[in-house]
């Protein structure tokens, strides 16, 4: 396990405290373990028995991959709700961490579609359990002061992980096969319970010094069930965000068959995304605190219109990592800003519950996008869903436009402080 030392030292680089750093690598670790998966399963799906009815791959594979979005994200609100009622986090973490490896490495005995499904499932359960727990005790081991930079760290490691992965994934398959791929992440995943384990230290609800809500009293919000538009509009534009970037994963092996690819062609190109927001995301929060949210969410929206259409014109593996990139430099202009203006928007007493309908339309993304591609595409032709979600991202530029508040700059009030969240995004 990491030295006390090293962790001190690590800490002390990034300016954040040493619970933070720990949090943040096994976030890493468990991010590049369930990410083998992004690639690894398309192709696994692929090789399995057909189902009791003939349904095109593309569908079953976008099936299978929406289900672990939908349990990640509607099972975040119950999770974070009963961590604030037992005023435990780390025992969540754990248990989430636990039920990811056992299920990652339940796919080498998985031989048939409906285990594939039901891992995938428990896979989306695990990570709900974890990211509000984590999300918690970040918050409470950080001063508002420094929360913004903690964040950032997180957001950090977490997207090495996730870049990562695939590429690992597709090493791993072409020359070691399935199972090396799922018993690596499996390992993974078991590397990051053992960190949480014996690195970090749970702090009560109660006793956190970032929470200003204190057991018994009621937040200001609380008869307020329904978020407000700008809220709403922003749940929307992420909604579409997170399924442009992930409608790709459900047509892997249309797109290895067209460019005549392998594994580790697609694991190139599906990192390379993660990659170029891993450059430009922190520089365009910050640029979102001087210049304004909204403009820069519109922009980006309306950018990646044009970009996800592209996606069913490529025609070289070099095509599909260039347009990748620029994707990535097109979503961090959404995702940053996003989260910053839901942070601005909050109502005090109910930032967390509120930000959480941003958190979980990303979630919603992630399952709907490739439940979409893998519909029409399979259905309608390989084209349609790139029109589809393209026309719906110049919706939800209208709509951020339209009927979202602006915090920043002449065009809105002076910003307030937000505890927990900053320009860089959390999730």
């Amino acid at each position: 396990m990491m030295p006390n030392s090293m962790l001190a030292r690590i800490s002390q680089f990034v300016n954040t405290e040493p619970e933070v750093v720990s949090l943040s690598f096994a976030r890493m670790a468990d991010a590049l373990g369930n990410s083998l998966l992004i690639i690894v399963l398309p192709l696994y799906i692929a090789r399995q028995p057909s189902p009791l009815f003939n349904l095109p791959t593309e569908f079953l594979v976008g099936l299978v991959i929406s289900l672990y979005g939908f349990l990640f994200a509607l099972g975040q609100p119950f999770a974070g709700a009963a961590s604030d009622r037992t005023g435990k986090r780390k025992p969540f973490i754990l248990a989430g961490l636990a039920v990811m490896a056992a299920a990652t490495l339940g796919f080498t005995f998985a031989d048939r579609y409906i285990w594939i499904i039901l891992l995938r499932g428990l896979q989306g359960l695990g990570v709900a359990l974890i990211i509000p727990a984590v999300l918690a005790l970040i918050t409470g081991a950080t001063e508002t002061r420094t929360r913004g930079n903690a964040m950032g760290v997180y957001s950090t490691f977490r997207m090495i992980g996730f870049a990562t992965g695939p590429l690992m994934a597709g090493l791993l398959q072409v020359h070691f096969g399935f199972n090396a791929a799922f018993v690596v992440g499996a390992a993974f995943v078991a590397v990051a319970f053992l960190l949480v384990q014996f690195t970090v230290e749970d702090l009560p609800a109660a006793a956190n010094p970032g929470n200003t809500h204190q057991p018994g009293q009621q937040p200001q919000h609380e008869s307020s069930l329904i978020p407000s538009n700008s809220i709403l509009t922003l749940m929307f534009s992420t909604i579409v965000l997170a399924s442009s970037l992930s409608m790709m994963s459900a047509l892997e092996n249309e797109f290895n068959a067209r460019l005549a690819q392998t594994a580790i062609g697609f694991g190139v190109a599906f990192s390379a995304l993660t990659v170029s927001r891993l450059f430009v995301q922190i520089p365009i929060g910050r640029l979102s605190d001087r210049a304004g949210r909204k403009k820069l969410i519109v922009g980006g929206l309306l950018a990646m219109a044009p970009l996800t259409v592209l996606f069913g014109y490529v025609g070289t593996t070099v095509q599909l990592i260039g347009l990748r990139l620029v994707q990535g430099v097109a979503t961090a202009g959404v995702a940053a800003p996003a989260f910053a203006l839901a942070g601005d928007l909050a109502r005090e007493g109910g930032e967390g519950r509120e930000m959480s309908f941003v958190t979980m339309g990303f979630g919603l993304g992630l399952a709907i996008g490739p439940l979409v591609a893998g519909s029409l595409a399979g259905y309608l032709g390989f084209k349609v869903p790139f029109y589809v979600v393209g026309a719906l991202s110049v919706m939800a530029a209208y709509a951020v436009w339209r009927y979202a508040e602006e915090t920043v700059g002449p065009a809105g009030p002076v910003l307030r402080e937000t505890a927990g969240y900053s320009a860089t995004g959390v999730e």
